[in-house]
């Protein structure tokens, strides 16, 4: 069966490392705070000026002065810290940054990303986003493999205003985890149930797939 939203970040979750500073974008990407292995130590980072992000605030224990980027009220964990834009900005322009979890309306088999704009719509801006995908060097994204109209995010080409150009490292989405490399999504891993033609049906891009794939461990 496809995986929820929640299931999507626990499998991002399974990607961070000890010491790694982590910034996580809007949507499912927050979710990943609240799944951090055992025994490792990770600092989130949200590009408002927060570091040492913890998980979503028990119902009732929200403080309106604590939020992330998509304006959603955290927590913070002992020894965090709250700075203005520019400095949040220069640790990520300085690629102080391990890892960047952002989700997406499209990848292309290249890893180019398009996450911040659909033409004739209102939009905010395009937020932090493009600063990183242009500092980051290792870009997880998770998605849902379809859109509403059961069409394909992950395309040959993106269709959408890019946010940024073969950047993409890896893509977690409701169906399977792939590896973007030599302008081609890898199937890696898939979700529990799905089956590997499931995914060829819903991937536009060229999708590779070598050996047997086994399921994913949530």
């Amino acid at each position: 069966m496809a995986l929820s939203k929640e299931q999507i970040a626990q499998r991002i979750a399974k990607e961070l490392q000890d010491k790694w500073y982590v910034n996580l974008g809007i949507g499912i990407p927050t979710l990943v705070a609240n799944y951090i292995p055992k025994g490792i130590e990770v600092e989130f980072q949200s590009e408002n000026g927060l570091l040492g992000m913890g998980p979503f605030p028990v119902e009732g224990t929200e403080d309106a002065d604590l939020i992330n980027a998509g304006k959603q009220t955290v927590t913070v964990l002992d020894g965090g810290s709250i700075f203005d834009s520019a400095t949040s900005f220069s640790m990520i322009r300085g690629r102080h940054v391990q890892l960047t979890v952002l989700g997406a309306m499209e990848v292309a088999e290249n890893g180019d990303i398009a996450n911040w704009k659909i033409p004739g719509k209102m939009v905010k801006g395009m937020g932090g986003a493009m600063d990183l995908v242009a500092s980051a060097e290792n870009i997880i994204v998770a998605m849902m493999h379809t859109n509403k109209r059961g069409e394909s995010k992950l395309l040959k080409k993106c269709s959408l205003p890019l946010t940024g150009v073969g950047c993409v490292t890896k893509i977690v989405t409701n169906l399977a985890v792939l590896e973007i490399k030599d302008n081609a999504f890898h199937l890696l891993e898939r979700a529990p149930g799905v089956s590997i033609e499931d995914i060829q049906k819903a991937t536009e891009g060229t999708l590779i797939i070598n050996g047997e794939i086994p399921e994913m461990n949530i």
